[in-house]
C-alpha cells in the first residue's frame, strides 16, 4: 500500500495554452492524517456495497418474509439509484460547511444504524425507510470519495482511485460470496445475514473520528491567481455523457446485483452457488480496477475502454439469455468486466477536471444524474419479469441498455476539460 504513496500518475491533460496560474505548494499535512486518511477511504469502499449486494444474495427469502410483490421488489432493487441519486447531490454542500471528513464520518454512521434497523423493524415500509439511511449514507460518501483523492493525492488520482475501487469491489463480492452460508451459520434467519455487516461499517467509522476537524492545508495564494469560480456545469458536454455514462453503467450495475443471482436460481442454480456467481462478478473488479483507472490516467483518451468493456457486457448477456446455467461461470466473469466501468467513470471524473472544486462539482453533477437515470431500470427489469413470466425479456432489455453506454462513454473519455467548457 505504501508503495502507492510514491507513484506519480497523470491525472489530467496537460494543457499550458489554458490552465490557469498554479499556487504554490501547500504546507504538507502531517504524517499520521495521510496514512489515516488512506485507511480510512479503503474501510469506506469495502463498505459502500454490501448494503446492497447482501439483500441481492437474500431477495427471495425477503420477499417472503415480508411479503413483498416481483413489483414491489424491483422497487427496493431502484432505491439505492434513487436515494444516490437524492442524497448525492447534498454532499459538496454538507462537504463545505462541515469538511469532507466529517461527511464520511456521518456517511459510515448512517450505514451502520441502517444496516441494524432494517431486518429487524418487521415492514416493508420500515424495511425501505431503513435500508433508505444506509444507502444516504453510501450516497454522500460515493460522491466525497473523488473529492478526498484530489485534495490529498492529487498527483497519484489513478492509483488511489484504483487502490478504493479494488476495496469497494471486494466488499461487494464479499457480502455476495458470503451472506447466505452466513446465515446458515447464525441459524438460518435473513435477519441475522443481513443484520451482520453493520459489524464491518461501524469498524469504517473508526479512523475518521480523527479526521472530522483534519483538513488539507490551503494552499498559499499567487498574486494574480483568481479563485475558481462556480463552473455552470450544466453547460458542459462533457459533463453531460460523463453523466449518461455514469448513470447507465449504474443502471447495468444494478440490475446485476439486484437480479442475477435470481436469473441464475430460476435456471436451475442453487441459491448458495447463484450467491458465489454473483460475487465471483463482483471480485472481477478486484483486480481490474486497480489495472483499469492506471491506465486510463496514461491514455488521452478513455474511449477504447469503455468499448471493451461494453463488448464483454454484451457478450455476457448473450449467454444469460442462450445458456444461463450451461455456462454460468462465463458469464458471471464477462459481466464482472464490464461492471469496470464503474472505477472507469470514478477516474474520468478526476481527469475531466481540473482543480479540487471542479471535481467535487463534476462529481456531485454526474453521479446525482447518472444514479437518476438508472432509478427506472431494475424497477423495469421487475415489472417485465413479472409480467412475461420469465427473463428473456428483461435481458434483451440490459442488452439494449449496454449500445448507448458504449457510445456516451466514447465521447466521455474525450480529451476534455469542464473548466473549459463550462466556464464560457
Amino acid at each position: 500500500m505504501m508503495g502507492l504513496m510514491a507513484e506519480e500518475t497523470r491525472t489530467v491533460p496537460h494543457r499550458p495554452d489554458t490552465e490557469t496560474p498554479v499556487p504554490t505548494a501547500a504546507p504538507a499535512p502531517p504524517a499520521w492524517a495521510v496514512r489515516l486518511v488512506v485507511v480510512g477511504i479503503v474501510l469506506a469502499a469495502v463498505n459502500l456495497r454490501p448494503a446492497i449486494t447482501s439483500l441481492g444474495a437474500l431477495l427471495e427469502e425477503v420477499r417472503d418474509g415480508l411479503g413483498m410483490s416481483g413489483g414491489v421488489a424491483g422497487l427496493l432493487t431502484s432505491v439505492p439509484p434513487l436515494c444516490f441519486a437524492v442524497f448525492g447531490a447534498t454532499a459538496p454542500r454538507l462537504a463545505r460547511r462541515f469538511g469532507p471528513g466529517a461527511v464520511v464520518c456521518a456517511g459510515m454512521t448512517a450505514i451502520t444504524a441502517g444496516l441494524l434497523i432494517r431486518p429487524y423493524i418487521g415492514s416493508t415500509a420500515g424495511f425501505l425507510a431503513a435500508s433508505a439511511l444506509a444507502l444516504m449514507g453510501i450516497a454522500v460518501s460515493n460522491v466525497l470519495m473523488p473529492v478526498i483523492v484530489k485534495r490529498w493525492f492529487p498527483d497519484r488520482v489513478g492509483s488511489m482511485t484504483g487502490l478504493y475501487s479494488m476495496a469497494l469491489a471486494l466488499g461487494t463480492s464479499a457480502a455476495a460470496a458470503v451472506t447466505v452460508p452466513l446465515t446458515g451459520a447464525l441459524g438460518g434467519r435473513w435477519q441475522s445475514g443481513l443484520a451482520v455487516w453493520a459489524i464491518l461499517a461501524a469498524v469504517a467509522v473508526l479512523p475518521w473520528l480523527p479526521l472530522v476537524r483534519e483538513r488539507v492545508p490551503a494552499p498559499v495564494p499567487v498574486p494574480g491567481a483568481e479563485a475558481a469560480p462556480r463552473l455552470r456545469i450544466a453547460r458542459s458536454r462533457t459533463a453531460w455523457a460523463l453523466a449518461v455514462f455514469f448513470g447507465l453503467q449504474a443502471t447495468a450495475a444494478y440490475i446485476t446485483m439486484g437480479w442475477m443471482p435470481q436469473i441464475f436460481r430460476d435456471a436451475g442454480v442453487p441459491a448458495g452457488t447463484a450467491g458465489v456467481l454473483l460475487a465471483v462478478t463482483m471480485v472481477m473488479g478486484v483486480p481490474l480496477a486497480f489495472v483499469i483507472p492506471r491506465l486510463a490516467t496514461r491514455l488521452p483518451h478513455q474511449g477504447p475502454i469503455v468499448l471493451v468493456l461494453g463488448a464483454c457486457g454484451l457478450a455476457g448477456y448473450a449467454g444469460l439469455y442462450l445458456a444461463p446455467a450451461a455456462g454460468a461461470w462465463l458469464w458471471a466473469v464477462l459481466l464482472g468486466v464490464a461492471n469496470c466501468a464503474f472505477p472507469l467513470a470514478l477516474t474520468m471524473v478526476g481527469m475531466r477536471a481540473r482543480t479540487g472544486p471542479g471535481v467535487a462539482q463534476l462529481s456531485a453533477f454526474a453521479q446525482s444524474t447518472g444514479y437518476l437515470i438508472s432509478i427506472p431500470g431494475p424497477l423495469l427489469v421487475g415489472v417485465l419479469y413479472q409480467r412475461t413470466g420469465g427473463w428473456g425479456v428483461p435481458i434483451a432489455l440490459m442488452a439494449a441498455l449496454m449500445l448507448p453506454q458504449m457510445a456516451v462513454g466514447f465521447l466521455a473519455g474525450r480529451d476534455r476539460i469542464v473548466e473549459d467548457e463550462a466556464g464560457r
